[in-house]
């Protein structure tokens, strides 16, 4: 993609719909013809834009989207989502009815959310996936909660009060192929639960794997799988990745930039940013850059991160500040005010991968592209 400067903006964050075309396709090549897909969107896609990149999948026919809050569920309703959806996480009471009135499914995951299904009718009868915690302990029922589970069951076949479309888990340490004992014990318990549904007469969807249980372990796919962290093209761990990457071949969707605004030579021993943690060890050409940790850019790299100027790196110098940070560009050529910085992303021969920023300062690919502030524009490039 072409790192030219969208006109009014210091920065923007690009998305590269044919890589999202990619990385859709090759998770479609590693599951059944029959089992359903499910791309996740949730947390503003993940830093992507979660309207924007529902729309992309939408075009691609994905069978299932996955928000977290009702209030994601809303926004794409509201901006032409027709896919089925699905919350993934809490949906408080009072709110179920618009989950139901707008085409909705929940996850339900507690007794007390059995007890408030029995209290209320529904029209359009209200779609639901029931959470089983097999081993994460977050979400989800125990095996103590197989009475609870089997009387609801029982009744809403008599009451024909919710519609029960899925039954799913989540795996605590499926990206790790060299650790599967563990999800090997989740999928057992899942499965005594998968009995209990279809003993009593339901079959509904039965889904587990996200992105690392699909390509880890083909035995978890069942009827859907969940895709968010490959769908942008980033490894869910770096074991996953030491694994697959010679016969799975990712692409990194998305790519944030910014401008210069500023540059100035400053003489040897200069002292730059914020108590003066870093000073110039030479004369040098310093640029400033109007983005922070405001919009995302993590106060963790001062000092020891790097952006691309003209294909080349370029080093943080001293504190990043709320929103600016301040760049080495000394022998740099052909930089000027208005020249495009690469934060995350390709320019010429180099990359910044999320992975490797993330990795840099102890954290995940997950926390940094999530945290990306969602005022920033994201331009979609065909």
């Amino acid at each position: 993609m072409k790192t030219t400067q969208p006109k009014g903006l210091r920065t923007w964050i690009e998305i590269d719909t044919k890589a999202v075309q990619h990385n859709y396709k090759l998770f479609r090549s590693l599951i059944h013809k029959n089992t359903k897909l499910m791309g996740v969107v949730k947390s503003n896609a993940y830093g992507h834009s979660h309207i924007d990149f529902a729309k992309t999948l939408q075009k691609l026919d994905v069978d299932f989207l996955a928000v977290d809050s009702i209030v994601e569920g809303l926004s794409l309703r509201k901006n032409g989502i027709r896919t089925p959806l699905l919350v993934l996480g809490h949906t408080l009471h009072e709110r179920i009815q618009e989950a139901s009135k707008n085409n909705i499914a929940i996850a339900v995951s507690s007794e007390s959310q059995l007890i408030e299904l029995k209290k209320k009718r529904f029209t359009p009868p209200l779609r639901i996936h029931i959470k089983i915690d097999t081993g994460l302990h977050r979400q989800g029922f125990t095996e103590r909660d197989l009475g609870v589970i089997s009387d609801f069951l029982l009744w809403n076949k008599e009451a024909k009060r919710v519609v029960i479309e899925g039954i799913f888990t989540h795996f605590a340490q499926a990206k790790d192929p060299s650790s599967i004992q563990y999800t090997g014990m989740q999928l057992k318990e899942f499965a005594r639960w998968i009995d209990v549904f279809h003993e009593l007469g339901y079959k509904p969807i039965i889904h587990a794997a996200a992105t690392g249980g699909t390509i880890v372990f083909p035995e978890s796919h069942f009827d859907m799988v969940r895709i968010g962290i490959g769908m942008y093209g980033i490894w869910p761990d770096s074991a996953t990745k030491k694994y697959f990457k010679k016969t799975i071949n990712l692409k990194p969707v998305l790519s944030w930039k910014t401008v210069i605004s500023e540059i100035k030579e400053l003489p040897r021993g200069s002292r730059i940013g914020y108590d003066s943690t870093e000073h110039l060890k030479q004369d040098g050409v310093v640029a400033v850059c109007p983005v922070g940790y405001w919009h995302g850019f993590p106060r963790a790299l001062s000092s020891k991160g790097y952006v691309l100027v003209n294909g080349k790196r370029a080093k943080i110098l001293g504190r990043v500040s709320m929103d600016m940070i301040s760049i080495e560009i000394t022998g740099i050529r052909n930089v000027s005010i208005g020249s495009v910085v690469t934060l995350i992303g390709k320019d010429g021969k180099d990359e910044l991968f999320a992975e490797d920023i993330a990795h840099s300062m102890h954290a995940s690919a997950y926390e940094l592209l999530t945290r990306l502030n969602p005022l920033i524009k994201r331009i979609y490039v065909p």
